[in-house]
């Protein structure tokens, strides 16, 4: 397995021999990395990183401007060292991009959307409904993966009593109640889940981008500011409780056993060495796995797949009644979208540690 941090160590060198130096003055740092953007021998990412170790609002602007045209693992570390800046004090402006894409459009009208909650298997069903205007609706239906993207889309024509129908019998067959959702929201899954799905698979899934024409005329939606964060605006800025972890929708979520192997290994030697002296060494051991397993498991995309998750499984809270979840859910998937460092997080940190029994 690659280690991201040893490759950013090697390019942290590699900015040093470039004449990066970390103990120059703060002006003569940021000015350097200025410099240093674009050089082929200097990797954005470890710029990005040093100027999250720069507590001063020059550093903040730079990584602003590095961010309007980031995307993956560069952007996540933009994000990560913003995060850093803003822990020290530093105020770091959102990039001009995030504050044109604030004010959504208006929802069409006659559009209306129903979620179903995310099961165990990273499953979704998420239904886009156009009333017709000579009467009746189009129901545009998709099912969501979180790893394979879109699994299916169907459209179909019925009436208002035939939908309803359709939805009461969906909700006593699969146990749960589908809520209704801002129909952006809806878009922005489906159209994203599409993008997600290997071209193998889109011939099961057929013209999505047809079927979708049917029901809303918008331009393809690429970027949202998921409604959670604006209506848990204060507690998006607060620590997650770990006592998220007892609904029934976290605990649902499983990290791959096969995945685990390795960290699960490293518990259990901890756990049984001779070596061992004390519980208080043990436990030190048991913890290093679990960061170690923090680090590289809740990274890159899967950490982007679990923020998504945390963020529908929050609105599904707050649509069902229970606000105070919903609150912890939209402060732990902002820990996950502003780059903190999940390791020092007491909720990522129980998350991992009792997956790993």
């Amino acid at each position: 397995m690659a280690n991201p941090n040893k490759d950013l160590d090697t390019s942290a060198t590699r900015l040093h021999e470039l004449g990066f130096d970390p103990t120059a003055p703060i002006p003569e740092r940021i000015a350097k990395l200025r410099e240093l953007q674009g050089d082929a021998g200097a990797s954005d990412l470890a710029i990005a990183r040093a100027l999250g170790e720069i507590s001063d609002p020059g550093a903040g602007e730079l990584l602003v401007k590095m961010e309007s045209n980031a995307t993956g693992a560069l952007r996540r570390e933009i994000r990560r060292a913003i995060y850093r800046l803003r822990q020290h004090g530093i105020e770091v402006r959102e990039p001009e991009a995030e504050r044109k894409a604030a004010p959504p459009a208006p929802a069409e009208a006659g559009l209306t959307a129903l979620m179903s909650p995310i099961d165990p298997e990273g499953a979704q069903i998420v239904w886009m409904i156009k009333a017709r205007p000579r009467g009746g609706l189009v129901r545009l239906w998709g099912l969501v993966s979180e790893t394979q993207g879109l699994a299916g889309a169907q459209n179909h024509a019925l009436t208002r009593r035939e939908l309803k129908t359709q939805q009461e019998e969906l909700e006593q067959q699969a146990g749960v109640k589908l809520i209704d959702i801002d129909p952006r929201l809806a878009d922005f899954i489906l159209s994203d889940a599409y993008r997600r799905t290997p071209e193998s698979s889109r011939l099961n899934v057929g013209s999505f981008y047809a079927l979708r024409t049917e029901v809303t005329g918008a331009p393809l939606p690429t970027r949202l500011s998921h409604p959670i964060y604006s209506e848990f605006a204060k507690e998006a800025a607060e620590e997650p409780s770990i006592d998220l972890l007892k609904e029934p929708e976290i605990q649902a979520f499983r990290i791959p056993p096969k995945e685990l192997e390795p960290y699960l290994d490293e518990v259990n030697r901890a756990q049984e060495s001779v070596l061992v002296v004390s519980r208080s060494s043990q436990g030190d051991r048991i913890m290093s796995a679990v960061e170690k397993a923090i680090g590289e498991l809740l990274s890159g995309e899967r950490a982007e797949r679990f923020r998504r998750r945390i963020e529908d499984t929050g609105l599904y809270f707050a649509k069902t009644g229970r606000r105070q979840p919903a609150g912890w859910a939209a402060a732990a998937a902002a820990k996950i979208r502003d780059g903190a460092d999940l390791k020092k997080i007491p909720f990522f940190r129980s998350l991992v540690q009792t997956q790993l029994g």
